[in-house]
């Protein structure tokens, strides 16, 4: 998948936008405008990814939707959007342009796949056509928002930066791992109830949000050491530094230092993207300052 992504990144990596974060929280903004209208204009009503709407010509859903900000206006969704500019542009800055746009834009369009699926689970499987499938498909089109977006940007920031402390209602410090798994575990549970609870928008519209958090997850090579190769790789490795004087190390991390002899199941690669032979570990591969 990296190769794939490499290839992809030099072919179009021209066209990322730069601190994409910053664009996303300035169209909140613009969101929260909006609500401000009159309840006897609604303008959002105009907006929501409805794909029933969308097949009968409606098509600017397919990308006005992104201007509905997840939750009214308040102080604590300052204070929330605040964090998440925080947690955008650290992984964007990790990540590099091109793959954080990948994952947000990823993100973008699994969502609309997700309100497209629900329709067609309701037209096939439960024979509602015309306007009926208009009725539920405009009642389902809340849960189709950029929230669950925003929450699998933390979920991945918790990914890349498990130790990271934050201070929970700002008192607690508190690492981002257990936050994270916290937030997992709710949005699973969610997601589980929808289904049985034949909420078919909120199920898909979560569901598909995880794919793209399983897809960055397989991106950042943490899966590679299932491989049988790389355990067939491992088992040769292990075997040949038996073999070596001790003290001497095959491989060295240049961001934490470790080598081989600190955890035998540490993976090592050269990054090539630095400029000279620098070799990182498994968990810093991915997040590093690329030395140019």
């Amino acid at each position: 998948m990296n190769k794939f992504l490499n290839d992809l990144e030099r072919k179009i990596g021209k066209y990322a936008i730069v601190n994409l974060t910053k664009y996303i929280v300035m169209l909140y903004a613009v969101g929260y405008v909006l609500q401000l209208a009159p309840q006897s204009v609604n303008i959002t009503r105009f907006l929501t990814l409805d794909p029933y709407l969308i097949l009968h010509g409606q098509i600017w859903r397919l990308v006005s939707w992104v201007l509905i900000p997840p939750g009214s206006f308040s102080l604590l969704i300052i204070i929330t959007l605040m964090f998440y500019y925080f947690v955008g542009t650290g992984m964007e800055r990790t990540l590099g342009t091109f793959r954080y746009n990948v994952f947000i834009f990823g993100g973008m369009i699994l969502m609309i796949l997700a309100s497209f699926a629900t329709m067609l689970v309701y037209h096939v499987f439960f024979g509602i056509t015309g306007d009926a499938l208009g009725m539920v498909m405009f009642r389902a089109s809340g849960s189709f928002s950029t929230y669950f977006i925003q929450m699998m940007v933390f979920l991945a920031f918790a990914v890349m930066y498990p130790d990271i402390q934050v201070l929970l209602m700002f008192l607690i410090p508190i690492k981002v791992r257990w936050i994270a798994i916290a937030y997992g575990l709710i949005l699973g549970y969610q997601c589980i109830g929808a289904l049985i609870n034949k909420d078919f928008a909120t199920f898909f519209a979560i569901a598909f949000q995880f794919i793209n958090l399983l897809l960055f997850y397989i991106s950042t090579g943490k899966l590679n050491q299932f491989r049988p190769g790389e355990i067939k790789r491992k088992r040769e490795f292990k075997s040949s530094v038996k073999m070596q004087p001790k003290g001497i190390t095959r491989h060295k991390c240049a961001v934490c230092g470790r080598t081989e002899l600190d955890d035998p199941n540490l993976e090592f690669r050269f990054c090539s993207k630095c400029n000279g032979n620098y070799e990182y570990c498994q968990d810093h591969l991915f997040n590093h300052v690329h030395v140019k």
